[in-house]
């Protein structure tokens, strides 16, 4: 069982560092590919490459993969829309952190579905979110950038998927649950694309290798072990592993230079981690203050 949890944990930090190395590369793709056939060529690429290595596994699809996995799907692809328009007028950075909203949203989502009413430290959570994404996001003048609200959307979808894959993965195998999410999001995509945007009629070579990048690593790869990791790890906990991936893309934004460094910034992050751990360590953090206290 303790090596079960490792593999899982493991699986969601490497997820999370992948991941994180992205924000800068969609922040550049996304300015030659449109939104939708983006994610279209991204998911619907890493269905076929899951397919082909986990051809085997087709054979156990039936009623219930399906259902789950249009759900997955939907859900992810409208957490990766709402991200991805965001990205668009946010900073990789901002938008990577505002994305960590799913933390605190997922125990509310249960008590909507299980009737297990949060904590006072979900709470006290909550609130110190919100004031650290009012730092990240409010302007001078009160005003909150439109892309702010649109990564704070796609954050709410990202805590329905983290829910909604717990589930599943208790009652499906992995891999073929993970195509078939990956195929009714791209499927969507196409859609919404034909519909809304006009397909490219050039694209860069750059774009092409970051196309490659986030379809074999960060879709196929990365939420194949994220399925993984919530085999094995409580939603909760899985919930504040993920955020990871806002650390990583915020450092890796300002390393770049596309984050500039502030207070301000790193005021509104530190407070939104602090939200982040209240919720996830509870009474193991007041006792970690209190240590703290009488060690001084």
């Amino acid at each position: 069982m303790k090596r079960q949890r490792a593999l899982g944990s493991l699986s969601l930090i490497v997820a999370t560092l992948i991941w994180g190395s992205t924000f800068v590369l969609m922040k550049d793709t996304v300015e030659s590919i449109p939104t939708f056939y983006l994610l279209a060529i991204r998911f619907t690429s890493a269905a076929v490459l899951l397919a082909a290595f986990g051809f085997k596994s087709l054979k156990k699809l039936n009623l219930k993969y399906i259902i789950n996995g249009v759900i997955l799907g939907v859900l992810l692809l409208a957490a990766y829309v709402f991200q991805t328009f965001g990205l668009k007028v946010s900073t990789p950075g901002k938008n990577a952190f505002l994305t960590t909203v799913y933390c605190i949203i997922v125990p509310f989502l249960y008590w909507a579905i299980s009737g297990r009413r949060p904590d006072r430290y979900n709470i006290s959570a909550a609130i110190l979110c919100l004031a650290g994404i009012g730092l990240l996001s409010l302007e001078r003048d009160l005003s909150v950038n439109y892309g702010d609200c649109l990564t704070l959307v796609g954050g709410f979808f990202f805590a329905c998927h983290i829910v909604a894959l717990a589930k599943a993965t208790d009652e499906c195998a992995v891999l073929p649950v993970t195509m078939l999410q990956f195929l009714t999001a791209g499927l969507v995509s196409f859609v919404c694309g034909m519909i809304f945007e006009k397909f490219p009629e050039q694209i860069p070579n750059s774009a092409l290798l970051s196309l490659a990048y986030l379809t074999v690593f960060a879709t196929a790869g990365s939420l194949l072990l994220q399925s993984i990791g919530q085999k094995y790890t409580h939603p909760s906990t899985a919930a504040v592993l993920l955020t990871l991936e806002s650390v990583f893309g915020a450092a890796i934004s300002i390393a770049l230079g596309r984050d500039q460094p502030s207070l301000r910034l790193f005021s509104g992050f530190v407070i939104i981690f602090l939200a982040v751990l209240i919720s996830e360590t509870k009474p193991g953090f007041s006792r970690l203050g209190r240590a703290s206290v009488k060690i001084k």
